[in-house]
């Protein structure tokens, strides 16, 4: 089998000003690669938004993935009622979490000052930058949720606090199979 020439691109620093940028890489991604599933992580919205206006009538399963419910305090949500509405008005599934790396086992650390697997696994992927762990986390997410099919390619988009600068296409896995989740490929990250 020849190898496949592929350009990676990286950005000179993370952050929401990549967004449009991944955007673009995205939709040739999906083309190119014959995609068929797509998870971006949205906080506030602004990403699943972009993304879903991008991909309204196209033959993709878009999935926005949101922080869980009481994530920054209880009893709160990030996300405005009307951008979700525009979200799944827009084809997109809108699915909200709990963090597979963050919710249980952050409680145990912050309570016992300890050490726990999964912190330890969120910490090493972090290694290739936040969007990397992010990717990693909404794909077994959805996985987990049964709205993407476990052992498909598919294409994650994440970043670093807001927006978009990380590109990855992972073969999906549940939660409980972590170990079969796999990083096919680097399409943008930031260089860090």
């Amino acid at each position: 089998m020849a190898a496949i020439e592929k350009k990676i691109y990286y950005f000179e620093k993370p952050g929401k000003e990549n967004t449009d940028d991944c955007l673009k890489f995205s939709l040739d991604a999906v083309t190119q690669m014959d995609i068929r599933d797509v998870v971006v992580a949205t906080t506030g919205g602004d990403t699943g938004l972009i993304y879903s206006e991008a991909f309204n009538g196209k033959s993709i399963n878009l999935v926005a993935v949101t922080h869980s419910h009481g994530f920054k305090e209880a009893n709160t949500f990030e996300m405005p009622p009307d951008i979700a509405s525009k979200i799944k008005q827009n084809g997109a599934i809108l699915y909200t979490g709990t963090m597979v790396t963050h919710s249980l086992e952050s409680a145990f650390s912050q309570k016992f000052n300890g050490l726990y697997p999964t912190l330890i696994v969120a910490q090493s992927l972090r290694r290739f930058g936040e969007g990397t762990k992010v990717c990693c986390e909404i794909v077994m997410m959805a996985t987990d949720a049964g709205l993407i099919t476990e052992g498909a390619d598919v294409l994650a988009v994440a970043g670093t606090g807001r927006g978009a600068d990380t590109v990855l296409v992972i073969r999906s896995a549940a939660s409980k199979r972590f170990f079969d989740l796999k990083i096919l490929e680097i399409i943008a990250k930031p260089r860090l």
